[in-house]
């Protein structure tokens, strides 16, 4: 059961209440891939940090090719890229609420992406994972696979998939800058 308004968080292996009645999940990972695709994902788990005063991840999967005898491995991004994502990642948290956060880039084989954010998620170690959902065609799902499915499989703590919403909630909070956005209904802090 998940209703975040009233504090009561369960998932498998976790309590509804800790002692003091408060959400067991503290300690939340959220996989970027790019800032705007993991905007819904963002919002929540600023929100359910927020009031519970967790924590949050924000785990950037640097993808390669395999080694090559001659090359060696291909990144298909720079280091730079990449903390620039994860930068713009942490900007739009802040601004979905403002939890304390850090960031981290890992890298991976294409294949290997959920096997990496499991890997994080269990180092750290994550109370929950919140990561977005793109739609996509079900022959494709089912023939290619999804990273989410792929982390729900292999992760050792709970995994929220959001699902994207009409208007991305995220940039809408960040483009307003409004007390509460109408689309999320996220408390947003007015810029000064």
């Amino acid at each position: 059961m998940l209703n975040i308004d009233q504090l009561e968080i369960a998932g498998p292996g976790t309590s509804a209440h800790a002692g003091d009645g408060r959400s067991s999940f503290r300690r939340i990972l959220v996989p970027v891939r790019w800032p705007g695709e993991s905007g819904p994902a963002l919002a929540v788990a600023a929100r359910v940090c927020g009031m519970t005063g967790g924590a949050l991840r924000l785990v950037h999967v640097r993808t390669c090719d395999p080694p090559l005898p001659i090359a060696g491995r291909f990144y298909l991004e720079t280091p730079g890229e990449a903390a620039a994502a994860l930068e713009e990642a942490l900007l739009m948290a802040w601004a979905c609420g403002g939890p304390r956060a850090t960031t981290v880039v890992v890298d991976a084989r294409h294949g290997d992406v959920a096997v990496a954010i499991a890997r994080q998620a269990a180092a750290w170690p994550a109370d929950l994972i919140v990561l977005a959902r793109l739609p996509r065609p079900a022959i494709t799902r089912l023939v290619l696979g999804s990273v989410p499915d792929q982390v729900m499989r292999k992760a050792s703590c709970p995994v929220l998939a959001v699902p994207p919403r009409p208007c991305d909630a995220a940039a809408s909070c960040l483009r307003l800058r409004a007390a509460i956005c109408a689309s999320c209904q996220l408390a947003v802090r007015p810029s000064a």
